[in-house]
């Protein structure tokens, strides 16, 4: 069993462990470490916000900017062939490699 939790921004990871008995998870898209776990979804549900709650908290005290899940750049290794080959048909194109892989993304994220 996986699945998302949404709260203030953050997405949070949701899990099973049959062995343990309990779900659990952790905040999705930022390098620190947030974790929380419950007995029922109820109990995880809460975990998750008093973790995020907690990390702001924490920031403010601490007087840091909290991370940001997701700003929308990334890092992508391709190779050097695949990296050329795009880097030309860009130029063919008209266009950036960012931008092409920025549609070939949304293409297959869009199931067409």
């Amino acid at each position: 069993m996986s699945g998302f939790m949404h709260y203030k921004g953050y997405d949070g990871s949701v899990e099973f462990s049959d062995e343990d008995n309990i779900l659990y998870g952790k905040v999705e898209g930022i390098r620190s470490l947030i974790s929380f776990e419950g007995e029922d979804v109820n109990s995880l549900r809460k975990a998750f916000k008093e973790a995020v709650d907690d990390y702001l908290e924490t920031c403010i005290v601490r007087k840091i900017e909290p991370e940001k899940p997701f700003k929308g750049s990334f890092n992508v290794r391709v190779g050097p062939v695949l990296h050329r080959k795009l880097s030309l048909l860009a130029v063919q194109k008209h266009t950036s490699i960012n931008s092409m892989v920025k549609k070939a993304i949304e293409h297959e994220y869009s199931g067409k």
